[in-house]
Order: C-alpha cells, then sequence, then structure tokens
C-alpha cells in the first residue's frame, strides 16, 4: 500500500454559483473561517458534585473571509454592489444570498475536498492600504454571513 500524504491547501477554487462563472472570479488567496464549533449548556444535578454535563445546544458557523488581488468591474463586484444597496436603500429587494462551492485541488487540479456553503451574503468588504512607499498588489478582503456548510464527497461534486 502507497504511503499516504496529506494534501496542501494552497491550491483551491472558490465558486459563486448563479453569480459568475468566470475562472478569474474562482482564484482567491486565501480563504478562512471554514469551521464549525457546536455551542454547549452546562447542566448541574443536584447531588452530583464530581461533573457537570454538557449537553449539544446548535452549530456556530464563523464569517468566511476572502482575500485577493483587487480586481476591475467583475460579476462578483456588482453582486457585491448590489448587497450594499440593498441594505441600505428602499429600493426593490432584488439581491439573492449565494450557494458556494470552495474546492480544494491536488497538483495536476483533480479535486481531493469540497465544500459547499450554503446562502452566503457579504458582511463586509475592504482593501488593504494604499501607500505610496510600498511596491504591493491591493488585496481585496470580502466576508461573508452564511447558513451552514457541509462536506461534499468527491464523486457527488457539481458538474460545471
Amino acid at each position: 500500500m502507497p504511503a499516504y500524504y496529506p494534501p496542501t491547501g494552497f491550491y483551491f477554487r472558490v465558486e459563486f454559483l448563479g453569480v459568475t462563472d468566470d475562472d478569474t472570479e474562482q482564484r482567491f488567496q486565501e480563504v478562512s473561517g471554514l469551521s464549525v464549533e457546536v455551542e454547549t449548556e452546562e447542566l448541574r444535578e443536584g447531588g452530583e458534585n464530581r461533573f457537570v454535563y454538557k449537553l449539544p445546544k446548535r452549530a456556530k458557523y464563523p464569517n468566511l473571509v476572502l482575500k485577493r488581488g483587487l480586481l476591475k468591474s467583475t460579476a462578483l463586484q456588482n453582486w457585491l454592489d448590489d448587497a450594499l444597496r440593498t441594505y441600505f436603500t428602499v429600493v426593490i429587494y432584488s439581491f439573492k444570498p449565494a450557494d458556494m462551492i470552495i474546492t480544494l485541488l491536488d497538483e495536476s487540479g483533480a479535486q481531493v475536498a469540497i465544500w459547499k456553503v450554503v446562502q452566503a451574503y457579504p458582511v463586509k468588504w475592504s482593501t488593504a492600504d494604499l501607500r505610496a512607499t510600498e511596491n504591493a498588489v491591493l488585496v481585496e478582503t470580502i466576508e461573508l454571513a452564511y447558513q451552514y456548510f457541509e462536506r461534499v464527497p468527491v464523486s457527488d461534486a457539481p458538474v460545471k
């Protein structure tokens, strides 16, 4: 049996379903916040002083944070702008949250792991500081809230 080596985490793709199919839009330099934590409630039973029961309540999902070099006008940027206009104005509600697919790839481009993020919507957008003394790529940060995520078996992955 060949030795198993855990996959590296630097080759991945981020897709916003129903927002854009452009390959340029799927390239990010960082994805963070893909985690889940179960809240617990402590129950102290009368007469039992050796321990406290911890009962599960619900799952908590932190915001997802995506970082990439700033792109010019794109479908994703239009989706973000639409969300911000909808939150703060009294226009007809046209914004729709988007499901996302985050795919970890191996060196040949084959899928290694897939996560489906359900009903994501932007809650924050920012850029790195502008500095005349540095010659660096301007990075934009997109922070998204979402309902939940699930790991999808590679064989069940949505076909593009």
